[in-house]
């Protein structure tokens, strides 16, 4: 065990858990600076902007919590985000952006003002509270494993070979390979999406574009594809997916995982839940 050998290693050890503890005034800041538009504001302002100019320009904040305003600038400009510049070679200090805020602009090409915004959603952060209860869980199976277990195996029995079109970085592939070791599983996506992933003994990565060419197997797995293209483009797929198992006769099959909304069939309550 590593001891403390003087008062500057007790500091710095006891410096090193505060800011591990206070960690999450970073992120909040910065939702609380994103949410009030602070990077928009001074993008707009077209140079450093003094504290009072800021607390005018924040909507809905009264101008009592200019201290409290102060504090949030410091912590950003702390964590990278603003910069404390002269204003026209005065005394006078004002907040200017950095290439992090500026990426927080909304209005510009590239902004990851919504991908900061909905990181940082409740719903999102809540679950790290809980997470040694998570560790400590000694049930072998939860609720949503059980519900996502039903077995489907016989609609894969007898496959020798399957291609997931739009299949990403392969998860379910991967699945069906390992549950399936004799299948030769082929995972089709565009470039960027399957660049440079690894494939196993029987599976592999192919790049493509569904609307020109599916490779022959088998069988074709499409989940959750058509949903996301017009009727005219989904029968394009579909007549892609009959080239590739055409060659195996009656033995091809199209597999299809998607949600099939008709409310001129369905009960409304039926409707309702695929809906949800």
């Amino acid at each position: 065990m590593e001891r403390v050998n003087s008062s500057s290693d007790l500091l710095e050890a006891q410096a090193h858990i505060w800011n591990q503890v206070f960690n999450f005034i970073n992120s909040m800041s910065l939702k609380c600076a994103t949410e009030l538009g602070i990077p928009d504001i001074i993008h707009k302002h077209d140079g450093p902007m003094t504290l009072p100019e800021l607390v005018d320009a924040l909507p809905g904040v009264d101008k009592s919590k200019a201290d409290c305003v102060d504090r949030l600038m410091r912590v950003l400009t702390h964590s990278g985000f603003f910069l404390m510049e002269n204003i026209n070679s005065t005394d006078e200090k004002g907040y200017s952006l950095t290439h992090a805020s500026r990426l927080l602009v909304g209005d510009r090409p590239g902004s990851m003002k919504p991908y900061v915004l909905s990181l940082l959603e409740p719903n999102l952060t809540e679950p790290w509270q809980h997470l040694s209860r998570w560790f400590q869980d000694t049930k072998d199976r939860t609720a949503f494993h059980a519900a996502n277990a039903i077995e489907c195996r016989q609609v894969l029995e007898g496959l020798d070979s399957l291609v997931d079109v739009g299949g990403g970085t392969g998860t379910l592939a991967k699945a069906i390979a390992e549950a399936f070791p004799q299948m030769h599983c082929t995972v089709l996506d565009l470039a960027p999406v399957v660049a440079g992933l690894e494939g196993t003994k029987n599976l592999k990565y192919v790049e493509g574009d569904m609307f020109k060419y599916i490779p022959p197997s088998d069988a074709v797995l499409l989940k959750l594809i058509l949903h996301d293209w017009s009727d005219e483009e989904s029968v394009e797929i579909m007549k892609k997916c009959k080239e590739a198992i055409k060659s195996k006769g009656k033995k091809g099959k199209v597999i299809i995982i998607d949600m099939v909304i008709d409310d001129q069939e369905r009960d409304h309550k039926s409707v309702e839940t695929l809906l949800f």
